[in-house]
């Protein structure tokens, strides 16, 4: 594995394996790694013959009141899941490589940010578009591998691939689970052992959506009621949001119709967990 800290090795690179002819899948992260990231390099290892993943904490998709200072970071740890995950390069940049001190052009996400979490995060999105740009010029993947937990993200990708013309194909790959369903996630170690009891609920919430969905219900208000209630019922969080909407162009329906995401945020004393279910209302998961 080669660790590369510079854009113009890493693009040298990437362009003699291109000139090689080699297939190259790419995991964009913030670092420290989980089984989550293990999961994407996997898909990315079996489906490409070359593995890039890239570890970068981005300012520009943190607010000014976010952890951008104290999110967590362990290079150490990160190379050694990279290693284990047989990684051919682990582009490692730092900020002043990444960006200049001014910028002359910014990208601003017009669509699909105004709802979910990107509702309380103005310009968060802003921050991953600009940076998946620039990554995508470095690296120039044949396949991009993201997570389907930051559905919301997964759709903003999948925009700005097609928007400007990006020759990427976006692999959303389903979420890890713990054994009792709930979404893997570094915020789960918050979680008081109460909470960590109750917190499967939320997966179980919305498998009886599904089940409602399935039993022919297509109105979308009383799924979410359904939703509410049995989060309300059987856990001490409190309900962010409930919604659902049209996927990936996260538009509202009052009835469900084709492919849709169910998603959800609970706030517990600590720790704020996401999760979402994407189905279409035919049946095709």
């Amino acid at each position: 594995m080669k660790v590369i800290t510079t854009i113009k090795d890493m693009q040298q690179e990437m362009k003699k394996e291109k000139q090689l002819g080699r297939s190259i899948g790419f995991v964009p992260t913030m670092g420290y790694l989980h089984e989550g990231h293990a999961t994407l390099l996997g898909a990315a290892r079996t489906e490409n013959e070359v593995v890039a993943l890239s570890i970068f904490v981005n300012p520009t998709q943190f607010g000014p009141n976010e952890d951008f200072d104290t999110y967590p970071r362990d290079f150490e740890h990160d190379e050694r899941v990279a290693k284990e995950a047989n990684v051919d390069y682990l582009f490692y940049p730092s900020v002043e490589e990444m960006y200049k001190p001014s910028r002359s052009v910014a990208i601003t996400v017009t669509d699909r940010v105004d709802v979910l979490c990107g509702q309380k995060r103005p310009g968060h999105f802003d921050g991953v578009a600009t940076v998946l740009t620039k990554l995508f010029h470095i690296v120039t993947p044949d396949r991009a591998y993201f997570g389907k937990k930051d559905a919301q993200q997964v759709a903003v990708v999948d925009g700005l691939i097609e928007d400007f013309n990006f020759p990427v194909e976006l692999r959303a790959v389903d979420t890890v689970r713990e054994v009792d369903g709930l979404a893997k996630s570094s915020r789960n170690v918050y979680l008081t052992d109460k909470e960590r009891e109750e917190a499967p609920v939320l997966f179980k919430s919305l498998q009886s959506a599904l089940q409602l969905l399935e039993s022919g219900e297509k109105h979308v208000e009383i799924i979410k009621q359904a939703i509410r209630k049995e989060i309300e019922q059987y856990t001490s969080g409190k309900v962010d949001y409930i919604e659902v909407y049209t996927y990936p162009e996260l538009k509202t329906i009052k009835q469900a119709a084709g492919k849709i995401i169910i998603a959800l945020a609970v706030q517990f004393s600590k720790a704020r967990l996401i999760d979402n279910v994407i189905v279409d209302v035919q049946g095709d998961n």
